[in-house]
């Protein structure tokens, strides 16, 4: 059976063996274009990964954008998400006193007019979203368990930046799948 695998926003890490989509032309990816309107039949992929992107979107496009991915999985087909994990971001906050450790993950890079965030996100809201337009089985996923494990992204995003090997960083990144 030939599984369809979905990349929303591969950014720095394209991963092969999946269709990439990015909306920037700088960046390598397989098609161009916006989340919002990918250019798929509906029940095209297995997967769906999509990581630090829904965070870009105006918070009131959630529902949207969870839809419309939704439309082009396949019956049983699981979106994989990851975001910035707003417990995390107050749980290093409340402990260092350091806003500026994470206004990165606050509010984006904020480098060009897209690199911004409109919206955070903690387990039950995003858990809340995805029920609402219709995922199941929503649960936290492993990075380390993934076949994608190998091309670093931001669902391993840990502070101190790069602890993630010794066990002494926070991942701030809420990584939850659910099943079409």
């Amino acid at each position: 059976m030939n599984t369809r695998r979905l990349h929303i926003g591969p950014g720095k890490a394209y991963l092969p063996g999946w269709e990439n989509v990015d909306i920037f032309s700088n960046v390598k990816a397989d098609i161009y274009g916006s989340a919002l309107a990918l250019p798929y039949p509906i029940e095209t992929f297995d997967l769906i990964y999509c990581c630090h992107v829904l965070e870009h979107l105006n918070r009131n496009m959630t529902l949207a954008a969870l839809s419309h991915w939704r439309s082009l999985l396949k019956p049983g087909g699981v979106l994989r998400l990851a975001v910035p994990d707003f417990d995390a971001i107050v749980e290093v906050y409340n402990k260092t006193k350091s806003l500026t450790s994470v206004l990165g993950l606050l509010y984006g890079g904020q480098k060009f007019l897209l690199d911004q965030h409109c919206v955070v996100f903690d387990k039950a809201t995003l858990t809340r979203d995805l029920k609402a337009v219709g995922f199941r089985d929503v649960r936290e996923w492993d990075w380390r368990k993934t076949d994608h494990a190998m091309f670093d992204d931001y669902s391993q995003a840990y502070l101190p930046h790069l602890e993630k090997e010794k066990g002494k960083g926070k991942l701030m990144s809420l990584n939850l799948e659910a099943m079409k």
